[in-house]
């Protein structure tokens, strides 16, 4: 791999293996969804949930989603259009990268026993679903965690993917140094598509 792609795999890549696999014990067969699909972990997560043949429903903004759909989404969904937590469909698994709404908004698109996996977003919202996961377990019987990220675990994994050219990273750039500025203009206003990388030379 080149240096760039070595350097858009880590974080991105564990946070994917690790909330879908470690967490979220995902299965063949089940339906998934990924809140926030379009950036770094979202699209590691569909191309490994795609491996495991998982229905996969995807939400981003309407500029992603075509490029989601030619990477294997099932079905697309416009988060500015839709509220995939109001829409009445349910899923065993969601993978959420944004963390932007309640733990019961995301318990509603669960189905019984389904699991809640969050791998970043609001701090706010975060500590919400920490505090209020277990009630929900207990009441509605929909699991709600969020990942602990052990650095590197599954570096030998992911390449073992990447050599067998089952995963690709998604890179957004490359940008130079001097283009830092606009980079970080970029990521904050999540129009990115997978990874932003910064190149020294």
């Amino acid at each position: 791999m080149t240096f760039e792609q070595a350097a858009a795999i880590p974080q991105a890549g564990m946070l994917a293996v690790q909330g879908l696999i470690d967490v979220g014990r995902i299965r063949s067969g089940q339906k998934l969804l990924l809140n926030g699909a379009g950036g770094g972990v979202g699209t590691f997560a569909l191309q490994i949930a795609k491996l495991h043949g998982v229905e996969v429903t995807v939400v981003d903004k309407a500029g992603k989603l075509d490029m989601l759909r030619a990477m294997g989404a099932d079905h697309v969904v416009d988060h500015l259009r839709e509220d995939f937590t109001k829409s009445g469909r349910c899923y065993d698994l969601i993978l959420d990268v944004k963390t932007n709404r309640s733990p019961f908004a995301y318990a509603r698109a669960l189905t019984p026993n389904g699991s809640y996996v969050s791998v970043g977003g609001s701090i706010p919202r975060l500590l919400q679903a920490l505090v209020l996961g277990p009630f929900i377990a207990r009441l509605h019987h929909r699991q709600v965690r969020i990942v602990a990220l052990k650095p590197n675990k599954d570096l030998a994994y992911m390449n073992d993917l990447f050599g067998a050219g089952k995963v690709q990273p998604v890179i957004d750039g490359l940008y130079g140094l001097a283009d830092l500025r606009e980079a970080l203009r970029r990521f904050g206003s999540g129009d990115h598509k997978g990874k932003i990388v910064i190149t020294m030379t």
